[in-house]
């Protein structure tokens, strides 16, 4: 048995069928050139198990070539059966390529161990594919829940089965610190760690009572970048600041401005915010180095979202700032900081990677804007100079909830169904074509407030982080209709890798929790809130 070429998530763009397919057995060699070794351990080591297909080197049988004449990330996948031929512009062009043969393989195919011999049948036929966006990325907050090391690598799993090629992943916030920085050992042993957590939606003040925490060290965090690379996938780490900052603050008070207590329990936005002087600043740069040292990508997440300025105002430390640097006033620190830092990047040959606020008194050069407060900061990034990143909270914050059902697990925020995630484009109407080349990609956002487990991560992504795939991958037109009929064969290929998707018929009576009650909101009354929140973006110059 195999799947039909049309069958396929995301989309491909050109699938051919034609006559004759090809047996993979035993005996079938890889061919594969040396400088996609990389790939072909891969493609061995997720073939083999369920297969039984060692895939020993040899000529004839998979291919995998490179075609300079194709888009990097691009392939073509060619079937007969004398054989498979994947050609990529790039080492990720051939993995995109692999990743599509394996959803024409039985789901049986995608186990961890032998249920069947086969036989193994791959549908003759030609593919041709490639993205229409560089930019196709994942945010895990791993802040407000923390992930085990070995769910993170099994969620890059996921998404690179997906042809997701970034994870964001979102390190530090109020409530938790996840990473070792050397000489600050206070900022794992107490940032890391919170006394209780929050039940349901911060309104109804409802705590569990239990410790929560942990942290990655500096080779669980090698560990999680190499597994990424070795699947087409940048991470892109971020330390979220000046604000955000409450449970660095708890570890070390001397970097706020008279907060002496622990890591914050509730969700919502910490008043506790960096006091930006000498050490606060120095701080922050050995940070940024140490971040810099463990990952290689040419982007650094500082965040910048959501910073009270109130505590600033009757800072002495911050006040002397002000004064020193002329400012008008502590509106104007955090672009300020936020310009220290990015000179800072920049010393280490990287750039800022930054929420949509940091367009506030004028984003760095060069920065990299997360557009995230509805679709208005993406054409304000655009049309000033900045490369953008599509992520608005309507389309696609996975936390939202999924339908109107009372059993959706802590209902919060607007609703936001698989048909709307499938309906969302990156890029937003209104900008020119230079303004639209802007626009990276998109960005599908894993806040986990009240995602307690791998297991309810799994359930707010999928199926929708499917549709969101075929949103980055394929043309701007799609019909949901046809989506709907292939997703119900993804499903089962969801089900044969083990994962808690969130069923078509809607939450199942375990799904619920009654103990963590929600806060829906209607996309009216949030439309209006951001209205608010974005205005003074009008004034970001261009």
């Amino acid at each position: 048995m195999s799947e039909p070429l049309t069958n396929l998530v995301p989309r491909p763009l050109l699938a051919v069928p034609a006559e004759g397919d090809f047996q993979l057995d035993t005996t079938t060699p890889l061919d594969a050139a040396p400088e996609l070794t990389g790939v072909a351990v891969w493609l061995r080591g997720v073939l083999g198990p369920a297969t039984g297909c060692q895939l020993p080197p040899g000529p004839g049988g998979v291919r995998l070539q490179f075609d300079p004449g194709l888009p990097a990330e691009g392939y073509e996948l060619d079937i007969r059966p004398t054989g498979v031929d994947i050609r990529g512009g790039s080492a990720a062009g051939v993995f995109y390529g692999a990743q599509t043969l394996r959803q024409l393989l039985p789901p049986v195919t995608l186990r961890r161990a032998q249920l069947s011999r086969g036989p193994w049948t791959l549908p003759g036929g030609r593919i041709e594919d490639a993205p229409r966006f560089a930019w196709r990325g994942v945010m895990l907050d791993v802040a407000r829940h923390f992930m085990p090391v070995a769910d993170v690598l099994r969620l890059i799993d996921l998404i690179a089965f997906h042809k997701i090629n970034m994870l964001h992943l979102h390190l530090t916030d109020d409530q938790g610190w996840r990473l070792e920085v050397p000489g600050r050992p206070r900022l794992t042993s107490v940032g890391g760690w919170r006394p209780a957590t929050m039940l349901g939606s911060r309104q109804h003040e409802r705590h569990d009572g239990r410790p929560h925490g942990g942290f990655y060290s500096s080779d669980d965090l090698r560990e999680i970048v190499a597994h990424a690379a070795a699947r087409q996938i940048t991470v892109v780490p971020e330390v979220d600041m000046p604000g955000h900052m409450q449970a660095a603050i708890a570890a070390y008070p001397e970097l706020g401005n008279g907060y002496s207590g622990p890591v914050r329990t509730a969700w919502g936005i910490s008043p506790h915010v960096l006091n930006l002087g000498p050490e606060a600043l120095d701080f922050c740069r050995a940070v940024l180095d140490h971040v810099c040292d463990l990952f290689p990508s040419g982007l650094i997440g500082i965040g910048g979202d959501e910073c009270p300025v109130d505590e600033w105002r009757d800072s002495p430390v911050a006040r002397a700032r002000i004064q020193a640097e002329g400012l008008a006033g502590p509106e104007r620190l955090q672009s300020w900081f936020t310009a220290r830092m990015a000179e800072h990047l920049a010393g280490r040959g990287r750039r800022v990677f930054g929420w949509d606020e940091i367009l506030l008194g004028g984003a760095p050069p060069g920065a990299v804007i997360a557009a995230w407060r509805g679709t208005g900061p993406a054409v304000h990034a655009a049309r000033a100079g900045h490369p953008v990143v599509s992520c608005p909270d309507t389309s696609v914050y996975l936390d939202y909830r999924q339908s109107d059902d009372p059993a959706e697990p802590t209902p919060v925020g607007t609703r936001l169904t698989l048909a709307d995630v499938h309906a969302f484009d990156p890029v937003p109407p209104g900008l020119t074509p230079p303004e639209a080349g802007l626009v990276l990609g998109g960005q599908a956002n894993l806040w986990t407030e009240h995602m307690e487990s791998s297991r309810r991560v799994d359930y707010q992504a999928f199926p929708r982080l499917c549709a969101f795939a075929e949103t980055v991958w394929g043309p701007a037109g799609r019909d949901f209709t046809e989506f709907s009929v292939r997703l119900s064969t993804h499903l089962g290929r969801l089900d044969a890798l083990g994962v808690n998707y969130r069923p078509m018929t809607g939450p199942r009576p375990w799904d619920a929790r009654p103990d963590a009650p929600g806060n829906p909101r209607t996309l009216d009354d949030r439309l209006a809130e951001l209205r608010e929140m974005t205005a003074g973006l009008d004034r970001v110059p261009t």
